[in-house]
């Protein structure tokens, strides 16, 4: 199964290549961000920055000498202290785990392996933040105090959270914002319950009637109504 699950990362990440999962919210983001004439200016520590994923946008915060510091799943903490170990190039099978045990680990990695290939997007943030950047310095030593196992979590502690709190003070997601209202449309429109009403009824012919099918069959469609 686990096997399974990095095979879906791996192809995953070559269809990121194609910008099939680019949400429309950052397009119109970057609209209102006019773009940089001339050569772009050193990277100073302290800045914030981000690099398109498959799925997502991942952070981090420099640190001067072509080090970031972000913060990643990584189940390698749970088990071993051994820092050159847990420094090396994290898995994907090291990821997912990570994620479903809801472990990560605030690192330091090079700037090329950070960016791992993307355009890196400079203190982009700071333009869309109500609150104002701290001082660089500031910044750096936050995110160096961090560095180390950390608990994780896919919404609610993140690399963005990490970042944020870094750089702004408060922690804040807007991909986990957008992702819940996403999910908010999807729980209103009546189509949804529908279509859970219609799955659960397959699910009782196929398998037949007991508590595993009948009870979500009436359960989640009702619930999803209720919501909506």
């Amino acid at each position: 199964m686990l096997q399974l699950l990095a095979f879906l990362v791996e192809k995953l990440s070559l269809l990121s290549n194609f910008k099939l999962f680019e949400s429309s919210w950052s397009d119109a983001e970057e609209k209102e961000c006019p773009a940089q004439r001339g050569p772009p200016r050193p990277l100073q520590r302290g800045d914030l920055l981000e690099v398109p994923r498959t799925l997502f946008t991942h952070y981090g915060i420099y640190l001067g000498d072509n080090k970031v510091a972000h913060l990643i799943p990584d189940i390698l903490p749970v088990f071993t202290n051994e820092t050159k170990l847990i420094s090396s190039v994290i898995t994907n099978k090291r990821l997912i785990l990570g994620c479903i045990y809801r472990c990560a680990t605030v690192r330091v990695d090079t700037l090329e392996d950070f960016a791992y290939g993307s355009n890196i997007l400079v203190n982009r943030m700071d333009k869309m933040m109500k609150k104002p950047a701290l001082n660089n310095e500031d910044v750096a030593k936050r995110a160096e105090k961090l560095i180390g196992a950390i608990r994780y979590s896919l919404l609610w502690n993140n690399c963005e959270h990490f970042v944020t709190y870094c750089r702004y003070g408060s922690a804040a997601s807007r991909q986990t914002e957008k992702f819940c209202e996403c999910l908010k449309s999807i729980i209103r429109d009546q189509r949804s319950v529908i279509a859970t009403g219609l799955l659960g009824m397959i699910s009782i012919v196929c398998f037949g009637m007991a508590p595993s099918t009948t009870l979500p069959t009436v359960l989640i469609p009702f619930t999803l109504w209720m919501a909506g």
